[in-house]
C-alpha cells in the first residue's frame, strides 16, 4: 500500500508539472503572438516609409530601380497579407489601406514594366487580385469598398490614393501614418487644389480633374457644390457661380526621368 501511495503521489506530481509546463508554454505563445501582432503593424508603417523615401522623388516613382531590386517591396507586401486592421481604429485602418493601395499599384507596374501607362495592362485595377489584410481584393475594391465604402464622408482619399498616372495627385515620399493621417490628408488635399496644373484657371473659366467628375457625389455631400469643396482648401477662392469643365485625365506613367 505504501508503495502504491508513493507511486500515486509521484504520478500526480508529474501530471501537475506537465500541466504547469503546458500552461506556461501556452501563456508564452500567446504573449509572443500578441507582441508580434502589435509590432507587425508598426513595422509595416516604418518599412513602408523607408521604401517611399528611397524610391519616390518629386511625386514620381523610380520603377526601374524597384524592378531591379524588388526585395523590399515584396517583403512589405508579404507582411501586409497577414496584418489585420479594424475600422474601430479608423486612422490605422485607413493609413494601412492607403499605403497598401499605393504599394500594390507599384507592384502591378513593376510586374509589367516597362510600360507607358497602367492602362496598358488589362484588368490592372479591377481584374488582378492581391492578398492584403487577410483578404484577396482588387485595387478598385480597396479604394471603393474598403476605404470609400467604409468611410463615405472622407473625400480626401482621392488626393492620397495614387493610380500610377500623372493625372493623379502626386505620390509622396513617405508613408501615411496613423498618428499623422488627418494632417497628411489635409496637406495633400490643399497641395492638389492649389496646384495650377490640377485646378486650371483661365480668366473666368476653370478646368478641373476628371476625378471630380467620376466621384462627384463624394465632393457634393450635404448640399455643397464642387466649387464649395474646392474653396474649402484653395487659397485663391473661385467665384461662387464659377462654371467648371473637366480636362482629360493623363494616364502617362508617373515614373522618374
Amino acid at each position: 500500500m505504501l508503495n502504491l501511495s508513493r507511486q500515486k503521489r509521484q504520478d500526480n506530481n508529474e501530471n501537475y508539472q506537465i500541466m504547469k509546463y503546458s500552461i506556461m508554454v501556452l501563456f508564452l505563445s500567446m504573449a509572443t503572438m500578441t507582441a508580434t501582432f502589435g509590432q507587425s503593424t508598426a513595422d509595416f508603417f516604418t518599412k513602408a516609409d523607408a521604401f517611399f523615401k528611397t524610391n519616390v522623388t518629386d511625386g514620381r516613382v523610380n520603377y526601374s530601380a524597384v524592378k531591379a531590386n524588388p526585395g523590399d517591396l515584396n517583403e512589405l507586401l508579404e507582411a501586409a497579407k497577414n496584418i489585420t486592421v479594424t475600422e474601430a481604429n479608423a486612422n490605422e485602418y485607413q493609413a494601412f489601406y492607403i499605403n497598401g493601395y499605393n504599394l500594390l499599384v507599384i507592384k502591378g507596374i513593376i510586374d509589367n514594366y516597362p510600360l507607358k501607362s497602367p492602362l496598358d495592362v488589362g484588368g490592372f485595377f479591377d481584374g488582378k487580385k492581391y492578398e492584403i489584410g487577410g483578404k484577396k481584393t482588387t485595387l478598385n475594391d480597396i479604394e471603393n469598398k474598403l476605404l470609400r465604402g467604409k468611410f463615405p464622408s472622407e473625400a480626401r482619399f482621392h488626393f492620397v490614393l495614387v493610380c500610377g498616372g500623372l493625372g493623379c495627385p502626386p505620390i509622396i515620399n513617405k508613408a501615411y501614418m496613423p498618428a499623422t493621417l488627418d494632417a497628411q490628408l489635409e496637406k495633400q488635399t490643399k497641395l492638389a487644389l492649389n496646384d495650377p496644373q490640377f485646378i486650371q484657371l483661365n480668366k473666368s473659366k476653370v478646368k478641373i480633374s476628371q476625378i471630380f467628375e467620376w466621384y462627384k457625389g463624394d465632393f457634393t455631400q450635404n448640399g455643397q457644390s464642387l466649387v464649395d469643396f474646392i474653396n474649402k482648401y484653395k487659397a485663391e477662392q473661385l467665384p461662387e457661380k464659377t462654371r467648371v469643365s473637366y480636362y482629360p485625365y493623363d494616364w502617362t506613367l508617373n515614373e522618374t526621368k
